[in-house]
């Protein structure tokens, strides 16, 4: 047996509960539960962020020039493949004044994977992501 201070063993059961009740006494009661209202700085911080003004209609629109993202991705809401592209890329394939929707439908253009034979139905749907 070693020489430990009583301090060191481990509390009976009934020990533990008084030290769980106590805990719980103690612990003041926060407003972070799932019903609880978001901190103002959480909302500053959204409200601050560039692409809060932006709906992802307006980007679609954006000309190649205008968007400030590294790299851009489209993907198909049909066959559900994602493609990237940087920026620079796509701008010199494409030129500045290039709207982000007619290159994203040029890249996605022919390669759906979902084939039915039709002209009208076959290739890609695009689902645009905010950039």
């Amino acid at each position: 047996m070693t020489d430990r201070p009583a301090s060191w063993r481990m509390p009976t059961p009934k020990q533990m509960e008084k030290l769980a009740a106590e805990a719980d006494r103690r612990r003041a009661p926060t407003a972070s539960g799932p019903d609880a209202p978001l901190p103002a700085e959480y909302w500053e911080s959204v409200l601050k962020d560039p692409r809060a003004g932006a709906t992802v209609a307006q980007a679609r629109q954006q000309r190649l020039s205008e968007i400030k993202a590294h790299v851009l991705r489209v993907s198909c809401r049909r066959c559900e493949r994602t493609l990237e592209i940087q920026t620079a890329v796509a701008v010199r394939l494409c030129g500045d004044n290039a709207l982000w929707k007619d290159v994203a439908q040029r890249l996605l253009d022919n390669t759906c994977q979902q084939r039915t034979g039709r002209h009208e139905e076959d290739g890609c749907w695009p689902g645009f992501e905010m950039p």
